[in-house]
């Protein structure tokens, strides 16, 4: 059955959710090997949320595995229990297309999810850790995130939580074509933050790498590399600061930015936007004079409302894949069925042949005789899965034959420590909430 175990800026604090980042995503990864019951695991790791989509045989893999995270993190285990939402098999799928199309985040609609949640994948199927279940709902949330962005005008409002950042800071930058900006961090938030600077007007942005890493920011973007004889300077004379890197120590510490503007030439006033996860800036460094620090958990405190109309029709989307999902599950369970079905009855057919002790023309008049038989069975067991009765097929099957057939997870042996919400409007067609008259794609 498929298992959440969810932090986010929804359920823990900005303090819990950087314990639980400063823990290795391979470490956790390599934890999961170790578990009885786990098939397998996908991490998903970001700025504002650590989240295990898990593959698991046993209700008692949950609880080894909230042991293991409280040992990585150093977190006490009934404050991760307290904190992280625990989703069982039938609201996993949709909280995950939740999430990929951006609908979990701290800026509804950002588009630099969808990639991080498919890198995810990518990085668990590397590691070997991924199987058909874990596939086969991350692929549908690929897709899902690409009809919410083709059918809903979220993409195009070019929200991410650097945008949001560049907003509150307009109040202290009044140009951004001569604001002195230095951007530290290569990685994919990097591009993300210049291309929101760009649509800003910002001119010519010096980046600097704190591990020295070679990028292709500048083929891309009017950016000036930072060498670290530079570095300081740049940081004395820079009006802003973004910082999204994904060191585990602070890149800013509170001495080092000191002693920066106590030198000749220093802005006079510096905004420093932390982008990181865990912290890039020591928190200090905003006690200084004339220096800003605008931090994630700031960023989160502002966040605007919801576009009510977009995201509840970007939420329809989002029911709609995952009940299609769901049903084509029930499809597949129910194809296991009928293969019990038939592999009993067939079985049945080989052994009157062979107890009779029939001529082959015979025995071959049995055979198609018992598929004949199969034929209207197998499609009512086919339709009754889709009209979600698939519980009446595998009772029909037990009483009629005794067969015991593949039934839905259990997922009542999960205890679930907070389901989603219904988010689906109240209002609208019988297909999955949404609007009368929405295209179906």
């Amino acid at each position: 059955m498929l298992v959440c175990l969810s932090a986010s800026h929804r359920s823990a604090g900005f303090a819990l959710l950087e314990r639980l980042s400063q823990v290795p995503v391979q470490a956790v990864e390599d934890s999961t090997r170790e578990v009885p019951g786990l098939n397998g695991a996908v991490v998903l790791s970001t700025c504002n949320r650590v989240e295990l989509y898990l593959d698991v045989a046993s209700a008692g893999a949950i609880d080894a595995m909230f042991a293991r995270l409280a040992t990585l993190s150093g977190v006490n285990e009934d404050q991760l229990r307290a904190h992280m939402r625990v989703l069982g098999d039938t609201h996993v799928p949709e909280y995950l297309f939740s999430v990929s199309s951006g609908l979990e985040s701290v800026a509804v609609g950002e588009g630099e999810i969808s990639g991080q949640v498919r890198r995810s994948l990518q990085r668990a199927r590397q590691q070997q850790l991924t199987t058909g279940a874990l596939e086969g709902v991350f692929r549908i949330a690929a897709e899902t995130s690409k009809g919410v962005k083709a059918n809903t005008d979220l993409a195009g409002t070019g929200r991410s939580l650097v945008s949001l950042a560049l907003d509150l800071a307009g109040s202290q930058v009044r140009d951004w074509a001569t604001a002195r900006i230095l951007l530290i961090g290569t990685g994919a938030y990097a591009g993300a933050s210049l291309k929101a600077l760009e649509a800003r007007g910002a001119g010519t942005v010096g980046v600097y790498s704190p591990s020295g890493r070679q990028h292709t920011l500048g083929e891309r973007y009017d950016v000036t590399e930072v060498t670290s004889g530079e570095f300081a300077e740049e940081v004395s004379s820079a009006d802003v600061i973004i910082t999204c890197s994904t060191s585990d120590k602070y890149v800013l510490e509170h001495g080092f930015v000191r002693n920066t503007r106590l030198a000749a030439g220093h802005s006079q006033r510096q905004l420093i936007i932390d982008m990181g996860m865990p912290r890039n800036v020591d928190p200090l460094v905003g006690k200084l004079q004339g220096v800003d620090v605008l931090d994630l958990e700031t960023i989160r405190l502002h966040a605007p409302l919801d576009d009510l109309d977009t995201t509840d029709l970007a939420r329809c989307i989002v029911a709609r894949a995952a009940r299609d999902f769901e049903d084509e599950r029930r499809v597949q369970r129910a194809s296991a069925l009928i293969a019990s079905f038939r592999e009993t009855i067939q079985g049945r057919v080989e052994h009157e042949i062979s107890r009779l002790g029939v001529d082959e023309t015979t025995a071959i008049a049995m055979r198609k005789l018992g598929n004949s038989l199969l034929h209207e069975p197998t499609v009512r067991i086919k339709e009754l899965a889709r009209e979600r009765r698939s519980d009446e097929a595998v009772d029909a099957m037990r009483v009629l034959f005794d067969i015991d057939a593949p039934a839905a997870p259990a997922t009542g042996a999960i205890s679930v420590i907070a389901q989603l919400p219904d988010r689906v409007p109240a209002t609208g067609d019988e297909r999955g909430g949404c609007p009368a008259g929405f295209d179906e794609q």
